[in-house]
C-alpha cells in the first residue's frame, strides 16, 4: 500500500467521509495523491461530482500530514470568476472544515465584502480566501501586501474554462506570476469543465517548469434532452413568437418539477418570459423570480438563498446562473431557444440533478421551428464529445498596463525582474524587449501623449517604479478590472427604493410617461437625473429593455453539426423525433428550393414586390454573417453599381436591392472566392470605425480614459467622445502605439473572427455551389426576411406583416 494511504491526513479524511457514508471518486483520490507528491495540475470532471473537494481536500490532507510546513495565515487562495460562486463555495468549505474539526477560517473577498472585513483581512488573513481576479489585483495594489502571502501553499483557479478566453483570465495569469515571485513552491491547480483544448488550457494556467498533471474523471454525467414540440409545424417559420405559444407546456413542466431554472440568452428575453409565465398562470406570483445581472444585488442574493432553500418554484435567468453554483433543489432546467454552443448547453444542463449519478434533465423550447434541428445537432455533438475549445488571448497590452500601475501602487516593481515574470506567462511569452520598454515609457510619460500630465502615472525612484500621487492611486483602484460594460443607469422609485440597473442608451430613447419592464415589474419613467432614472409602478404593457451585445454567437462546433443534420434531415432512417416532426417543413424546402448536403453550399435568388433578394446559407452564426454579407455585397458591387440592405440570422443572410442582382452560374464562384479575402473585407467594412469602438474598452482598461470617479460614472457619450479623441490623435501621430495596434488586432481576431472566416471560405470554395431561383420565400429564407422587418415594426405590426408574407408566399406557389 502507498505511504499516502497510511498518512495521518488521509486517515482523518477517510474517517470523515465514512461517517457521512461517502467514498471518494477516483479522480479525487488521484488529485490528493498527486498534490501530496508536489504536483500542480488541472482537474477535469462533470458537474456535481465534487471537483471542488478534489483540490480543497488535497490541501487539507497535506496540512494534516505536515502542519509545521504551513505556518499561520493564508494557506489556500481560491480564485473564482463569480461572486455568487464564491459565496456558495465558502458555505460548503466551512461546513467541511467544521465537520473535520479544523480551526481554519474561510472568507470571501470581492466587491460585496464589507469594508471592515476587508480591513481586518489586511491585518490577519483567513486560512482560505475566495477571491475574484479583480479583488486579487486590488490586493496587489495594497502597500505591504507581500506579507499576506508569505505562507501561501496553493492557488486554485475555479471554473478555469470560463476565464481562459477572457481578459479576466489574463489578470489571473499575471497575478499568479507575481505570487510565484514571492514563493516559488506554490502549487497551482485549475478546476474546469470539459473543453476542446484541455492541454492548452493546462499550459496557459501553468506555463512554468514544474511537475504538472491533468486529471480527467472517468465518471460521466447523464443528460436527458427533451424537446418541447408545438402542436403543429410551421412550414414558414420565424423567430421569437413560437416560444410564447409554448408557455402552457412550459408551465406544466414547472408544475411537475421540484424547482426549475428557465434559461434565456438575454436579459430582455428573461423579462419577457417572466411576464409570460405570470400572465399564463397567475398563481406563480410569489413562487417564481427573475435573475440577471441588472437586477439589484440584494434581490439577487435573496433569490439565490431561496433557490437553495427550495422556497422558489422557478427562476427565469440568464448566464448569471450558468456557473457551478449548487442549488440542490433544482431538478429541471428549461432552455428557451438555442444555447448557441455545446459547452454552454452542457453547463446549463448541469444545473439540474447536481448530485453524482443523478440525471441532468433539460427541456429545449424552440423560439422557431428550425431551432429543433439544433437540438438534433446538439445530441450528435454530445455523443461524439465535440466540445468547443476556449481560445486564450495574446499580448493584451491594456491589461498589462493596468497591472503594472497596480504593482506600482502597491509595493512598486523593478523593471527587469517584472519583465521576466510577465514573459513567463502564456499570454505574454512573445513580449519583445522594445515593447516592454514602450509600456514602461507609457506608464511613466504617456508615450507620445507626454504633454498630458494625467498620463504621467508612475515615477521611478532608485530603480523602483511607484505611484506616489494619491489622486492617481484613488482613481486607479476605483477602475481596476477588465469588464467595460455599457454605461448603466440606476433605476429607483421616487420614494427611494432601488430596483436595478439599465443601460443608458435604452433610457435615452424614452420620454417621461413611457413604460418599460425591469425585474419583472412594469415601470413608468418620471424623470432622469444624473445617471439615475426615477420611476413609479405602472400597469399594462411596457417596453422590454433591450441590452447592447445581448446576442450570443453560434459556435463553430455547433454550426458544423447543424450543417450535417440539415443535409441528412430527409433521411427516413434517422428516426430522430425533431427531424420527424420537421418533415413537412424540410419537405417544402426540398420541393421549392434545395436542402444542401454537407459538401454543398446553397444560394437562393427570389424576386418579390419588395425587390430582388439574394440569400446565402453558411450556417456560421449571426456575427460572422454580418461580415460575410458586407463582403459579398462589396464583390457584387464591383460587377455593377448596386446598393443593398442586409439582414441575417444564425443560418444565413439576405441582400435586398431594388434592381436585379447580377449573380449567376458564371460569376458565383468568383463572388464566393477565398482569394483576396482580407483585402476585400477591408474595402467592405469600416475597419477604422470598428477599431475606434474597440479602442474605447482598451482606453478604459489601460487607464487612458477614466470611467468611474468617486460617486459618479462617465456617461456612454462622454466615454466614446474621450476615447474617440485619443484614438484620432494616435491614428494621426502615433501609428505604432501598442494600444492602437491592439484595437485593430481585436477587430480582426474577435469581431471579424479572421481565422473562422478563412475556414468558412475554404469550406465554401471546396463545396459544390447550388444556385436556385425560387418563386417565393422558403423555410430557410423566411426567418431571415422576418428579422429584417423586426427593427422597424412593433410586435403587433410585425405579426400582421408576417401573416401577409406567408399568404403571399402561398399564392406565389399556386401561380407557379
Amino acid at each position: 500500500m502507498s505511504k499516502f494511504y497510511e498518512s495521518t491526513g488521509y486517515k482523518i479524511i477517510s474517517d470523515w467521509l465514512s461517517k457521512n457514508n461517502r467514498t471518494p471518486f477516483g479522480f479525487q483520490l488521484n488529485t490528493w495523491k498527486k498534490y501530496a507528491d508536489s504536483y500542480s495540475g488541472m482537474v477535469v470532471a462533470p458537474t456535481g461530482f465534487g471537483k471542488t473537494f478534489s483540490v480543497f481536500i488535497a490541501v487539507i490532507i497535506d496540512y494534516l500530514n505536515q502542519p509545521e510546513k504551513y505556518g499561520s495565515g493564508l494557506k489556500l487562495l481560491w480564485i473564482t470568476p463569480l461572486r455568487a460562486l464564491a459565496k456558495d463555495l465558502g458555505r460548503a468549505m466551512n461546513e467541511a472544515i467544521n465537520e473535520i474539526g479544523l480551526d481554519w477560517v474561510v472568507e470571501v473577498r470581492s466587491g460585496d465584502t464589507p469594508i471592515e472585513i476587508r480591513a481586518r483581512q489586511k491585518k490577519s488573513m483567513p486560512e482560505v480566501l475566495l477571491i475574484t481576479p479583480e479583488s486579487l489585483h486590488l490586493l496587489l495594489a495594497q502597500k505591504k501586501h507581500k506579507d499576506l502571502f508569505k505562507n501561501l501553499q496553493c492557488i486554485a483557479v475555479d471554473e478555469w474554462h470560463e476565464l481562459l478566453d477572457s481578459k479576466r483570465g489574463v489578470m489571473t495569469e499575471l497575478a499568479i506570476s507575481r505570487l510565484l515571485s514571492y514563493r516559488q513552491d506554490i502549487k497551482i491547480w485549475g478546476i474546469t469543465a470539459t473543453i476542446g483544448n484541455l492541454d492548452e488550457a493546462l499550459e496557459v494556467l501553468i506555463p512554468y517548469p514544474v511537475k504538472k498533471t491533468k486529471i480527467i474523471a472517468k465518471e460521466k454525467k447523464k443528460i436527458d434532452i427533451l424537446s418541447v414540440l408545438p402542436e403543429e409545424v410551421e412550414i414558414l417559420p420565424w423567430a421569437g413568437h413560437l416560444g410564447g405559444k409554448l408557455v402552457d407546456k412550459v408551465t406544466e413542466i414547472i408544475l411537475q418539477s421540484n424547482t426549475t431554472l428557465v434559461f434565456t440568452n438575454t436579459r430582455s428575453q428573461s423579462e419577457i418570459w417572466y411576464q409570460l409565465l405570470l400572465n399564463h398562470y397567475p398563481d406563480f406570483a410569489g413562487q417564481i423570480a427573475i435573475h440577471h445581472s441588472s437586477i439589484d444585488k440584494a434581490l439577487r442574493i435573496w433569490i439565490e438563498d431561496n433557490l437553495n432553500s427550495g422556497y422558489l418554484k422557478a427562476v427565469v435567468c440568464t448566464s448569471s446562473l450558468d456557473l457551478g453554483v449548487d442549488f440542490k433543489p433544482v431538478d429541471t432546467v428549461i432552455q428557451i431557444g438555442s444555447s448557441k454552443g455545446v459547452s454552454r448547453f452542457l453547463q446549463r444542463a448541469g444545473r439540474s440533478g447536481h448530485s453524482p449519478f443523478e440525471t441532468s434533465k433539460i427541456y429545449f423550447v424552440p423560439t422557431h421551428s428550425l431551432e429543433l434541428i439544433e437540438v438534433s445537432a446538439l445530441k450528435s455533438a454530445l455523443k461524439e464529445n465535440a466540445i468547443e475549445p476556449r481560445e486564450p488571448l495574446f499580448l493584451t497590452y491594456d491589461v498589462l498596463v493596468q497591472y503594472l500601475v497596480s504593482l506600482a501602487l502597491g509595493e512598486g516593481f523593478e523593471a527587469d525582474a517584472t519583465y521576466k515574470q510577465v514573459k513567463a506567462t502564456y499570454t505574454f511569452r512573445e513580449l519583445l524587449e522594445e515593447d516592454w520598454a514602450w509600456i514602461l515609457n507609457f506608464i511613466t510619460n504617456g508615450g507620445n501623449l507626454h504633454n498630458y500630465k494625467e498620463f504621467h502615472k508612475v515615477i521611478v525612484e532608485n530603480g523602483l517604479y511607484k505611484v506616489t500621487n494619491r489622486r492617481i492611486g484613488m482613481l486607479h483602484r476605483l477602475n481596476v478590472g477588465v469588464i467595460v460594460s455599457d454605461v448603466m443607469m440606476k433605476v429607483k422609485f421616487m420614494g427611494g427604493g432601488y430596483i436595478g440597473m439599465i443601460e443608458e442608451y435604452f433610457i435615452a430613447k424614452l420620454n417621461p410617461g413611457d413604460r418599460f419592464v425591469l425585474a419583472g415589474r412594469v415601470l413608468e419613467l418620471i424623470m432622469v437625473k444624473d445617471l439615475t432614472a426615477f420611476v413609479k409602478l405602472s400597469k399594462g404593457k411596457g417596453l422590454v429593455a433591450a441590452y447592447l451585445g445581448g446576442r450570443l454567437p453560434l459556435t463553430s462546433s455547433l454550426s458544423h453539426y447543424l450543417r450535417q443534420k440539415l443535409a441528412d434531415s430527409l433521411n427516413a432512417r434517422s428516426g430522430e423525433k425533431e427531424l420527424v416532426f420537421l418533415h413537412p417543413l424540410l419537405q417544402r424546402q426540398s420541393e421549392h428550393s434545395y436542402i444542401p448536403q454537407a459538401d454543398e453550399f446553397l444560394v437562393e435568388l427570389i424576386s418579390t414586390r419588395e425587390g430582388y433578394h439574394l440569400f446565402m446559407y453558411p450556417f456560421e452564426g449571426r456575427l460572422l454573417h454580418e461580415v460575410m454579407s458586407a463582403l459579398i455585397a462589396y464583390r457584387i458591387s464591383k460587377i455593377t453599381s448596386i446598393t443593398f440592405t442586409m439582414a441575417m440570422n444564425d443560418y444565413g443572410f439576405e441582400l435586398l436591392s431594388n434592381q436585379p442582382i447580377p449573380v449567376n452560374d458564371d460569376n458565383i464562384h468568383q463572388i464566393l472566392s477565398k482569394e483576396n479575402l482580407i483585402n476585400d473585407i477591408l474595402h467592405s467594412i469600416n475597419a477604422t470605425e470598428m477599431a475606434k469602438r474597440k479602442f474605447r474598452d482598451i482606453a478604459v482598461i489601460s487607464g487612458m480614459v477614466i470611467q468611474t470617479y468617486p460617486g459618479q460614472r462617465k456617461t456612454f457619450k462622454s466615454l466614446q467622445s474621450s476615447s474617440g479623441l485619443i484614438f484620432q490623435v494616435l491614428e494621426d501621430y502615433d501609428k505604432n502605439n501598442l494600444l492602437l495596434k491592439q484595437a485593430y488586432t481585436e477587430v480582426f481576431n474577435q469581431q471579424l473572427q479572421e481565422a473562422r472566416l478563412r475556414a468558412a471560405f475554404n469550406r465554401i470554395s471546396n463545396s459544390k455551389i447550388i444556385l436556385k431561383h425560387t418563386k417565393s420565400f422558403t423555410p430557410l429564407s423566411f426567418p431571415i426576411k422576418v428579422d429584417s422587418l423586426r427593427q422597424s415594426l412593433s410586435s403587433e405590426d410585425l405579426e400582421t406583416r408576417v401573416k401577409q408574407l406567408q399568404e403571399e408566399a402561398l399564392k406565389a406557389e399556386k401561380r407557379k
